[in-house]
């Protein structure tokens, strides 16, 4: 009884914090919310080899909540592109679908290694590069399409939901950063929907899954983690228009390394 009071506890700690990050700094909340079930699951059952498996698809059934809420906050303000999002998203939906098909399909040592490698540039970015810019504007097609699917793909694998890697790209290719923020939080809608979808038909039916699980989404991790982070989204939402975070991107960046870095050496 007392495990499942502590497991239920975290997760909802992991739910605020995915919340008011989705909201905050449009990294998506995936970034916290799997990296908590990786070391978590294990205590509820679940074998070492599936536990990335059921992380993943369950972070992203979490970030369907979490970016309806997010991105309706920054729309309010303006904070969403609409014609970059009417541009990318075809593209996004195919990358997610793919990362599905192959996150469904690989072993977990896999889905962690993506997981810790890419986490490992998204704290670089976070840490020397917030705020840089190359060039003065996205790329036309074909371009503007293929980073979609390199989004959608690599974001569907991780379980997340995109944020992490599309505001580097957005504000590295010139869109201010409350807009880069805001366009993120509606991408990883775009995201989680096919991914989660792809994820439970792909692990329908294997065996050893937590109670509760359709294919590999777990609902009842859902069930504890999305009620938190719609709540507490809208906060990171007006946060992120009122307050600078280069101190706390500076933070989180050393918590992601450090994270991304055990994550590697469990492999």
């Amino acid at each position: 009884m007392l495990d499942l009071l502590f497991f239920a506890v975290i997760l909802a700690v992991a739910g605020s914090l995915a919340g008011i990050i989705a909201g905050l700094l449009g990294v998506g909340g995936g970034i916290v919310i799997v990296p908590v079930l990786f070391y978590l699951l294990p205590f509820a059952g679940v074998p070492d080899e599936l536990r990335m498996h059921v992380a993943v698809p369950t972070s992203l059934a979490t970030i369907i909540a979490t970016s309806i809420v997010s991105a309706r906050s920054h729309y309010k303000r303006g904070g969403v592109d609409v014609e970059l999002l009417r541009n990318i998203a075809p593209s996004v939906v195919v990358g997610a679908l793919i990362g599905s098909v192959i996150g469904s399909r690989v072993g977990g040592d896999v889905l962690t290694a993506v997981f810790g490698c890419v986490a490992l540039l998204v704290a670089g970015h976070m840490a020397f590069l917030k705020g840089k810019q190359f060039v003065s504007a996205l790329p036309g097609q074909p371009w503007i399409s293929a980073i979609g699917v390199v989004i959608g793909g690599f974001s569907t694998m991780m379980g997340i939901g995109g944020g992490s890697l599309s505001v580097p790209t957005f504000t590295l290719c010139g869109i201010p950063i409350r807009r880069a923020v805001g366009t993120a939080a509606a991408i990883g809608l775009v995201i989680a929907v096919p991914a989660v979808i792809g994820f439970a038909i792909g692990g329908w039916g294997v065996p050893g899954l937590p109670p509760g699980s359709v294919g590999y989404v777990n609902l009842i991790g859902f069930a504890l983690i999305a009620p938190l982070s719609m709540a507490f989204a809208p906060l990171g939402a007006r946060l992120a228009h009122t307050i600078p975070s280069e101190w706390l991107s500076t933070l989180f960046a050393i918590f992601l390394a450090i994270t991304a870095i055990r994550m590697l050496m469990s492999l």
